[in-house]
């Protein structure tokens, strides 16, 4: 067939991956591509003609033949290399565009093949609570214990301004829309897909995707991001976490009626808005703005969800009892309709509505959705509200409604009790220097210290805790001072406000980054105490609803994170603020900049080792610990599945509690749908059972030797990644001429820069920009650079060594989750791909240098790696995701070329020019966007 006939069923096919040895129960998969495939070949040829379908087609025929060993990938190369600009275009749109379509398919069968299962009566899904209510009840464990490790429980996922989600809204609008239509053609009756209407509707939805650009023409704002976060409230979360938190609460009772709180567990948080570390667009005003919207969100719901229970709660009490509670909140309503006389509930429920109606007004200054029938006085607190609901619930179920009051009733109670008023706590969060120039700023001012910078440790200490025992501010309110102080005291009046108006969970926390002192946990004191929310108090010591918690991120702060915290709950003033506060004190764990400063094995075993200590640091005190771990969407910055992350924590590090950051384009893979976001979030939560109440970690009395090798492990990891990323000469250079990385910074993702300060080292860059760039490049070395080098030279050819490492690979979760995890990122590294790449080195002899390295590392992990966990392939442990790999990386082969070939002709080659053709620009974000949605975690 020539490439001017090609016929457009023939997009349609997988490849010929359908052939490669999937069984029966991914042939609904294979059908969905086909089908959007087809469907997209046919809007590609009505919209840009046959010569353009030919020619995707003819690339997606080399891209499979080029999987199959059939042609070099050189030639596939100079092929692609060849297109004109308008030609690369429709081929780089026309890939991401499958790319994206057999992402949707795939998320569509993983849906099926759980409704199947539960179907069939299958066993629980681990990581499902009922899977994880039968370990526990199989543990036979004692309610005391189970009361003692699940006091204060809490799971928080926080949403975060980090976005490595380069899709635009209004996409994802049509990938909803696109789902549900496939998710139609499932439930509908044989003979019933081809039918006309519905293929209509599939046909002008990817019409829609083909003619809508996938590129923002300009970069969010930090108001942007607020919405994007928000809106996931609306497509899940108000569904699902009330859910969540009602099963837990009814299947802990009935087990150990004694032990767990009746406080929700699952309680979102947000740093959107509050997150001014290295951000300068967060202001006050975004404060402000952020906080407003996240409530304007949550009292929206609940006034919407009080109308509906109007609507539905039409019990007449000619034909029933109401309590006379409920007759008495009826009367307070206001509502004197002679229609709804004999009808107490809506009068009541008008009643509620109204109050909260007028809480709004106070708080946000206007009413969301429909105004109130009356003017009655604002309600204070959350509680308040709950105990008219309550009044509601129990009036329903002394006349037999039962039925009733567990329903939309029971729902709304729950929003209300997680919810309340701010929807999720908004967490502030600033470098350590910046505290310290602030208040350098404002001890001057008030004459109090002159000098504070050039004061030691032990000096600072005595100076601020002196100020925390005073009650007056060291400054006025009309005082002159730098833009950057008097910004920060901005910020924090600006949360203070938050906290009144809403209540003290508006602003549950303040984290410090890159925190290695006493003192820079005290001088955050002082500025909260500056602000009013730091109360020093009488002889009960100091008060503040606010949170201290300091963040180790580099390897040398997680390796004195038990030392730092020793010191800081030595402190007599601070010890008396945390007792006030519960005796709870939060650390933060940056996955991060340990992993850019040490490489993955050493970041990875640096936290488990601080996590021991410092719970053995809380221990030894007598506080609780919460971690908090700053997790990002790939291996290289903490990612991975959640449950086994947190089934492999260290003994005593969840203790019932976890706060973990979610960031980038995990938000929408996680909470964009119902089912998604309630799997996810329940494996959460399961996990943090599973690892507060069992021994998860399995290594008993060998616990101490197996530690002591994984030092020796981490050593050798870290010297061989330090070895190339901080020693090799020039590694700078090639990394930015070899990835995507200065162009990145072109493409409108986000509102944070994406280095801290202007440099051109590797600790000014950000991590998400240096792990993304090298997802770009496919070479993804943050995820698994040293790791070979560590295991390869610790076993030196001892097989009773590699028998060991087996043995810790079979018995210890922590050490399987960190090889499974590895192991995911060496199957979608290419190194063929990456030497494309390479070739955009000028230096010929930087660019082997760096590569040949680079291929060595490649080479010893992947061998390592399989002889310790002794399979015979790369992902033998996740055949789901070797098979996705399979299906969709050859339509990624098309879009590294031509970024390649993009990005030589955009910065110039062989003392040519560079190519400003916009379109040439245009073509190099297309890429990145098409390279992360099919990689589907790169930031």
């Amino acid at each position: 067939m020539s490439e001017a006939t090609v016929d457009v069923a023939d997009l349609r096919h997988h490849g010929g991956a359908e052939e490669d040895g999937a069984d029966a129960a991914d042939a609904p998969l294979r059908e969905d591509i086909r089908l959007l495939g087809r469907v997209l070949g046919e809007v590609i040829r009505e919209q840009s003609g046959d010569d353009v379908l030919a020619l995707v087609e003819a690339t997606r025929v080399e891209a499979f033949r080029l999987r199959r060993s059939e042609v070099d990938r050189a030639d596939v190369a100079a092929r692609l290399d060849g297109l004109d600009v308008r030609s690369a275009n429709h081929v780089i749109r026309a890939f991401s565009h499958f790319s994206l379509l057999a992402n949707l398919a795939e998320d569509v069968h993983h849906e099926r093949r759980r409704r199947f299962h539960r179907l069939e009566g299958s066993p629980p899904q681990k990581g499902s609570l009922a899977a994880t209510f039968e370990l526990l009840d199989a543990a036979h464990l004692d309610a005391d214990v189970v009361a003692r490790e699940l006091a204060g429980a809490l799971v928080s996922p926080v949403v975060t301004a980090h976005p490595t989600e380069v899709r635009r809204r209004t996409i994802s609008r049509v990938q909803r829309q696109v789902t549900e239509l496939i998710r139609r053609r499932d439930r509908s009756a044989p003979g019933e897909a081809d039918d006309p209407a519905w293929s209509g509707e599939l046909q002008r939805a990817v019409l829609t995707l083909w003619q809508t650009a996938l590129l923002r023409l300009s970069r969010l704002r930090l108001a942007d991001e607020i919405d994007e976060a928000l809106r996931y409230y609306e497509m899940s979360l108000f569904e699902v976490v009330p859910a969540i938190n009602a099963e837990l609460r009814r299947a802990l009772h009935a087990r150990w009626p004694s032990a767990g709180s009746d406080r929700p567990v699952l309680r979102p948080g947000s740093w959107i808005g509050g997150d001014r570390d290295g951000n300068p667009f967060v202001t006050a005003d975004a404060v402000h703005l952020a906080s407003t919207r996240q409530a304007q969100t949550a009292l929206g719901h609940h006034l919407s969800e009080l109308l509906a229970l109007h609507d539905e709660l039409s019990m007449s009490d000619r034909l029933i009892t109401p309590t006379p509670e409920l007759a008495q909140l009826a009367a307070a309503s206001g509502d004197d309709s002679r229609f709804r006389a004999d009808e107490p509930y809506r009068r009541a429920l008008y009643g509620v509505h109204a109050r909260l109606a007028a809480t709004a007004q106070r708080v946000l200054g206007s009413v969301p959705g429909p105004p109130p029938h009356a003017v009655l006085e604002p309600y204070a607190t959350p509680e308040e509200v709950l105990a008219d609901l309550a009044t509601v619930d129990a009036s329903l179920r002394a006349h037999g409604a039962a039925a009733l009051a567990d329903d939309r009733l029971a729902r709304l109670r729950e929003a209300v009790e997680v919810f309340g008023f701010h929807l999720a706590g908004l967490d502030m969060r600033q470098n350590s220097a910046v505290h310290a120039e602030v208040l350098a700023e404002l001890f001057a001012w008030a004459g109090v210290c002159p000098d504070y910078a050039a004061l030691d440790e032990k000096q600072r200490v005595e100076l601020l805790v002196g100020e925390l025992r005073m009650r007056r501010p060291l400054v006025r309110p009309d005082a002159a001072l730098s833009d950057l102080a008097r910004g920060e005291l901005d910020v924090l009046l600006a949360a203070a406000d938050q906290v009144r108006a809403l209540g003290p969970e508006a602003v549950p926390n303040y984290v410090i980054s890159m925190c290695e002192s006493v003192s820079d946990v005290l001088e955050v004191a002082v500025l909260l105490k500056e602000v009013g929310l730091l109360d020093p108090g009488g002889d009960g010591g100091p008060t503040c609803p606010v949170g201290i918690s300091p963040l180790f991120e580099t390897i040398g702060d997680l390796q004195h994170a038990a030392e730092t915290l020793t010191a800081v709950l030595g402190q007599p003033l601070y010890r008396a603020l945390l007792r006030n506060r519960g005796d709870v004190q939060e650390v933060m764990l940056g996955y991060s900049d340990s992993n850019k400063d040490g490489g993955y094995l050493a970041a990875n075993w640096a936290l488990y080792r601080a996590e021991l200590a410092l719970v053995e640091v809380a221990r030894r005190e007598g506080v609780r610990l919460r971690l908090f771990h700053g997790r990002g969407g790939t291996v290289g910055r903490g990612g991975g599945p959640s449950y086994d992350a947190i089934r492999a924590q260290p003994p005593g590090a969840v203790a019932g509690a976890l706060r973990i950051t979610e960031q980038g384009e995990v938000i929408a893979a996680k909470y964009a749908e119902p089912d998604r976001a309630r799997r996810n979030l329940e494996a959460m939560v399961a996990a943090t059972l599973e690892a507060s109440l069992l021994d998860t970690e399995g290594l008993g009395d060998d616990a101490e030797p197996a530690y002591a090798l994984l030092d020796d492990l981490a050593a050798r990891a870290q010297q061989a990644y330090r070895a190339l990323v901080h020693e090799t000469p020039g590694f700078v250079e090639w990394f930015r001429a070899a990835t995507p990385i200065g162009e990145l910074a072109e493409l409108n993702i986000g509102s944070r820069p994406p280095s801290r300060k202007a440099g051109d080292s590797i600790a000014d860059l950000r991590a998400i920009p240096w792990v993304f760039s090298w997802s770009q490049a496919r070479i993804m070395l943050p995820g698994w650079y040293g790791t070979g080098s560590a295991l390869e030279s610790w076993v030196e050819g001892d097989p009773a060594r590699l028998t060991r490492l087996q043995e810790l690979h079979r018995r210890w979760p922590w050490f399987r989750t960190m090889l499974s995890n590895m192991g995911m990122v060496l199957a979608k590294t290419d190194l063929d791909l990456a030497a494309r790449y390479a070739e955009l080195v000028p230096d010929e002899q930087l660019r082997h240098r760096v590569f040949d390295q680079l291929t060595a590392e490649h080479e010893r992990s992947c061998r390592m790696l399989l002889a310790v966990t002794g399979d015979d392939r790369l992902l033998a442990d996740n055949p789901a995701l070797a098979r996705s790999i399979r299906n969709r990386f050859p339509y990624l082969e098309p879009l590294h070329h031509l970024q390649v070939e993009m990005l030589r002709r955009r910065r110039g080659h062989d003392g040519q020019d560079g190519d400003d053709d916009e379109l040439v620009r245009r073509n190099i974000q297309l890429t990145i966007n098409g390279i992360a949605t099919a990689l589907r975690n790169s930031g």
